[in-house]
């Protein structure tokens, strides 16, 4: 269950009185306490960039298109309360100006014959396989650190990301790009995240929130009296990290011989040769040329570009499955969900395999 937190008012004087002192103590010289002081300081910076939706709605000195999308956003914000049993509070029922196109920038880092992350480690977030910057020349400064120690390393923009109910988000200028249903989503995958999250467990955590997304989405078309999505735009991204997901376990195969440096060099240039031959035959052969991966692929490749893939999607069907087995009961799943996330992680991924193996009308 979500705890209760502070009004969003008393929040803000209670940050606008403590960070000034706070911020002065973090960046006290030392590089990894002057990492968490850019974190709360860009927190800070987004928590007072934000203003109620509805005063953003109201006003009529504000861009018309924003408005417009902003009102189709919080009919979805109330269907994922009312109907998919999310939590009920002020996220996604506030908007932020960030003034750029991503709201943190994610540094993503590898040995370079290795595909296990640099992982880091947060008070409420658990592990993760990525360090976040709120500057895009910061999160490059790091990934120059790290090149220069040899690691492989990729920079990827992000733009939202949930503070687990700590706070109340927002929707931010950085989401506006999308039409109204993949917002829609993301409200829906985010507020799955301040239902339930389990620390150091990212497949976890985004699997749950991605069958969310995905079965939310069904049923708010649905509600909409909106037809099934035909599925094929999901079909080839599914196509595409399975083509990714391949390659990696092939270059995991390959780091573990007896090779040396320049040999594995050569074998790994190899395998990422065939990831973009195999794009390339199926975006053609099947796709009608779709070129909608072309960008990702003709970037130069590394282990780090790879890390992302399989960590949103990996215990999908296994959710799924446990949907069915509730009858599609949304406060039933949560329950299943939270006995799952308490069971030792060893257990937690033998009941997840199990469940994945399993057929499900909800499935």
């Amino acid at each position: 269950m979500i705890r209760p937190r502070p009004s969003l008012g008393l929040l803000d004087r209670v940050l606008r009185i403590l960070f000034p002192g706070m911020f002065l103590l973090l960046l006290n010289g030392c590089t990894s306490i002057s990492y968490y002081g850019q974190l709360a300081s860009g927190q800070l910076h987004l928590l007072r960039a934000r203003e109620p939706v509805s005063s953003v709605i109201a006003d009529p000195g504000r861009d018309q298109q924003l408005r417009v999308h902003l009102a189709q956003s919080q009919k979805a914000r109330t269907f994922a309360s009312q109907h998919l049993h999310l939590p009920d509070n002020q996220s996604y029922r506030l908007y932020a100006d960030i003034g750029r196109p991503f709201v943190v920038w994610n540094v993503f880092a590898t040995p370079e014959f290795s595909l296990k992350p640099q992982n880091h480690c947060f008070p409420i977030a658990g592990c993760v396989a990525y360090r976040g910057y709120y500057s895009q020349s910061a999160a490059r400064g790091e990934a120059a650190l790290q090149r220069l120690q040899g690691m492989d390393v990729s920079i990827g923009g992000v733009e939202a990301y949930s503070t687990l109910g700590w706070f109340n988000d927002p929707i931010m200028s950085s989401m506006m790009g999308w039409g109204d249903e993949r917002l829609a989503t993301l409200i829906f995958h985010e507020l799955a995240h301040q239902r339930f999250y389990v620390k150091d467990d990212t497949e976890f955590n985004e699997s749950f929130a991605t069958f969310v997304e995905q079965e939310g989405t069904r049923q708010w078309r649905t509600f909409r009296g909106m037809p099934p999505d035909n599925g094929v735009l999901g079909q080839q991204r599914d196509q595409f990290i399975q083509l990714v997901l391949n390659t990696r376990k092939r270059l995991e195969q390959i780091y573990a011989l007896p090779l040396l440096a320049e040999q594995m060099r050569e074998r790994k240039a190899a395998e990422f040769e065939q990831l973009r031959r195999e794009y390339r035959t199926l975006r053609d052969s099947q796709w009608a040329g779709n070129k909608r991966y072309d960008a990702w692929i003709n970037t130069p490749m590394n282990n780090a570009r790879l890390l992302p893939f399989g960590l949103y999607d990996q215990w999908v069907p296994a959710f799924a499955a446990l949907f069915g087995q509730v009858d599609g009961d949304w406060v039933r799943f949560y329950a299943a969900v939270e006995k799952l996330g308490a069971m030792p992680v060893g257990e937690r991924k033998a009941t997840l395999k199990v469940l994945a193996g399993s057929k499900s009308p909800g499935g």
